[in-house]
């Protein structure tokens, strides 16, 4: 048995790096595939340019999205999730929430990264939406891509990250500058997997250095929490923590009830209300799906 690491992910092919550094195309046994980018994996050759994925190692982590259909597997092993947003076009707030809740519930590290930031006159708005996520901790990185990507590499030093975001947030133009031969890389895979000219519906995964590494995803425009229960969603907005398990009913909702610490918490303060009313959102439309 051969092992190795998924470095592409492609429907139901991959590129998967050997440990000696060389690159096989490979298929999963069986017709169910899941299988993430940045799996490490045990495979079977089947040719001489071709393998055959036996089993996934265990992982540490797995970031993915689900609905009520499916799910979609982002990237495994992964110690930090950047989300890219942009001060134009404007980000969806809710998204970010959703990507944060995954992140939290699998306790995979969050940077936000707040791109176009030499566009000074959309700046201050887009700083104010970012502000309560800041203030929970969150760290928060400004800059332009286009001029002060090397700015974000100390935060990728040492960890392996994945870059998550919708559409138009100047996340390939970040990659691209980050690492200058990822378009080479990316027609390298291509070829590889025989598909013709690079789409960007796959995840793929670069070396920064021997230590770090950096998985783009595709844009995205929704992030399904299906897989999550009502308790882990809870759990996942960290500032409602120290009030969990402190409404009078064990089943509350924190919607009407009496006595609910959460409602109270938002009442003085202490959450912050637009907070409160997407993790309702949220839950609404999870028991729903």
């Amino acid at each position: 048995m051969i092992a190795g690491r998924v470095v592409a992910a492609h429907g139901r092919q991959y590129v998967v790096e050997l440990d000696d550094g060389s690159r096989l195309p490979c298929f999963p046994r069986g017709k169910k595939s899941d299988i993430a980018c940045g799996d490490r994996v045990d495979l079977k050759r089947s040719s001489d340019d071709q393998g055959v994925i036996e089993a996934i190692q265990p992982r540490r982590s797995l970031l993915y999205r689900s609905n009520e259909v499916r799910q979609k597997l982002i990237a495994a092993n992964v110690d930090q999730l950047v989300i890219v947003v942009a001060t134009e076009p404007a980000f969806s707030d809710e998204l970010v929430a959703r990507a944060l809740i995954a992140a939290e519930s699998e306790e995979i590290e969050v940077l936000i990264v707040l791109n176009k930031c030499d566009l000074a006159d959309k700046l201050p708005a887009a700083r104010q939406r970012l502000a309560p996520l800041a203030a929970l901790g969150y760290r928060i990185r400004e800059l332009s891509a286009l001029a002060h990507a090397e700015d974000l590499r100390p935060d990728l030093q040492g960890r392996t990250s994945v870059l998550v975001g919708q559409s138009g947030m100047g996340k390939s133009t970040l990659v691209n500058a980050l690492i200058p031969e990822a378009g080479a890389a990316t027609r390298e895979i291509s070829l590889a997997l025989d598909s013709g000219k690079h789409t960007t519906t796959h995840a793929t995964l670069y070396h920064l250095d021997a230590d770090s590494h950096l998985i783009d995803s595709p844009g995205l425009q929704e992030f399904g929490l299906g897989h999550l229960d009502r308790g882990e969603i809870e759990n996942a907005f960290r500032e409602f923590r120290p009030w969990l398990g402190q409404c009078r009913f064990r089943d509350c909702r924190h919607h009407r009830e009496p006595d609910c610490a959460l409602r109270a918490a938002v009442d003085s303060k202490k959450i912050e209300k637009s907070r409160f009313a997407t993790y309702h959102r949220i839950v609404g439309t999870s028991e729903t799906t």
